[in-house]
């Protein structure tokens, strides 16, 4: 059936809107701190926990699912993503305090996990050549440009019927995702790869370790940098993170992360540059909270901000598309990295008047939209061409997990940063070195480029 179907706007539609109900939605709370605390009455803390949550068991799980995908198919792991979306969604509805809270966004992370690989691999199996990159744009559309509608988009809903409906309207388009992908035909599924046994072991030790991190990096200040908690955690991240690379390198069938993958160049440098680039989404949290804090907009207020972020991630997806089939992917993914630094530093001189410093965050904006959506597509589209026949599931899945992971630790640097400065009462100060951290992942993403993608590096 894969030989033959071919996928039309309505397949590309439906992953677009699936897509959404993560980007759009899960992370829209990114600009809903102070209303989400004020509603469930818990702290900051907790909230930063739940927001980076979804990103870390995305970015734990995306591979297993990836792999699942491989195995059984990508229409159904599309699928059961889509129902885990309207699962979360309804608990974070219906939420009353911290635990519903942080389930609801685990099971988001979770649906993430079977979405984003999946589709990646329904646009590999069902589109060709020009096609499948016009699809890639479409995709990155709804991912990127995702992260740009989640200011606006949250804002405007938080602020005028309340946070709780961002989710019911997520619930809304996942169910139409479901209506739409309904009646594609399933993908082919490798023989060899449903006999592979699953590898607990690694799966395991992986999560200990990202979970480890994650607590270290948000809950560090509030337990004490030296405290006993903290050194044990840290020695568990280290002594889980040195299994984990002992058991996937010793291993024959690496069911979970297969390191051979890593052998093509082009696809290590998309993936690498990727998890650094996607490091700066702690800017959003870090620039929506201070905004609403320190200069007294509202959450809509503050979305408005970013109406040139959202305008521009769009655009440019499809002028990157252009420039990839022109000039390859280095040049373009190189100059999206800088041009994102750009904005991000006008965004952190904090210092300025209310007014020109406004103008200086909407210019800011600006570019680092221009410079996400400019990097999207040439990204993608060399890590997909260049993912090997039989592991596209598990391939995407790992260069979708970079996404998360690095959006999970960028989160979670960026937000604890600010916080810790920011109790000691200078929240200027606060905001400049927690946007710091990411200009500093933008400006890594793109040595990263430069160091690792070939120059000849050409799409197919």
């Amino acid at each position: 059936m894969e030989e033959t179907y071919k996928g039309n706007d309505r397949l590309i539609f439906g992953i677009g809107v699936g897509i959404l109900t993560y980007w759009l939605f899960s992370q829209a709370l990114l600009n809903t701190v102070p209303d989400v605390q004020q509603d469930l009455a818990i702290n900051t803390n907790i909230i930063g926990i739940g927001i980076s949550a979804t990103s870390l068991f995305f970015g734990i799980f995306v591979v297993v699912a990836g792999g699942f995908v491989d195995r059984y198919g990508a229409v159904r792991i599309t699928m059961i993503g889509l129902v885990l979306s309207v699962i979360g969604s309804i608990l974070l509805v219906i939420s009353t305090g911290s635990i519903m809270f942080i389930s609801g966004r685990i099971i988001q992370g979770l649906s993430a996990a079977c979405i984003m690989p999946s589709t990646l691999s329904l646009i590999k199996s069902y589109y060709k050549d020009e096609q499948r990159q016009r699809a890639l744009s479409f995709w990155a559309i709804g991912s990127w440009g995702g992260t740009g509608l989640c200011s606006l988009v949250g804002g405007a809903i938080a602020s005028s019927i309340g946070w709780r409906w961002i989710f019911v309207f997520s619930i809304v388009f996942a169910l139409f995702s479901i209506f739409l992908i309904k009646g594609t035909p399933e993908t082919k599924v490798i023989a060899s790869s449903s006999t592979k046994k699953f590898d607990f072991a690694g799966l395991m030790v992986f999560i200990i370790s990202m979970v480890s991190l994650n607590i270290i990096i948000t809950q560090g200040s509030k337990l004490g940098w030296t405290s006993i908690s903290t050194i044990i955690l840290g020695i568990l991240c280290i002594v889980s993170a040195i299994l984990f690379f002992q058991f996937e390198l010793k291993k024959k069938d690496k069911s979970f992360i297969d390191f051979s993958i890593f052998k093509n160049k082009a696809y290590s440098g998309a993936t690498l540059s990727n998890f650094l680039l996607n490091s700066a989404a702690g800017t959003l949290i870090v620039i929506n909270t201070y905004i609403q804090l320190s200069r007294g907009f509202s959450a809509f207020e503050t979305g408005l901000l970013s109406i040139g972020y959202l305008v521009c991630i769009l655009i440019m997806i499809r002028v990157g598309e252009k420039a990839l089939q022109k000039i390859g992917a280095r040049k373009p993914m190189m100059l999206g990295a800088f041009i994102s630094a750009l904005g991000i530093t006008l965004m952190a001189l904090t210092f300025l008047s209310n007014s020109l410093y406004i103008v200086f965050v909407i210019i800011g904006f600006i570019l680092f939209g221009t410079g996400l959506g400019f990097y999207a597509t040439p990204s993608t589209d060399t890590a997909v061409s260049n993912s090997p026949e039989g592991k596209a599931g598990v391939a995407t899945g790992i260069y979708k997990m970079s996404s998360a992971l690095g959006g999970s630790l960028g989160i979670a640097i960026s937000s604890s940063v600010f916080n810790a400065l920011n109790v000691q009462g200078n929240i200027d100060f606060a905001a400049m070195i927690g946007l710091s951290v990411s200009i500093v992942s933008c400006l890594l993403a793109l040595l990263s480029v430069f160091i690792t993608t070939p120059k000849d590096v050409k799409t197919v």
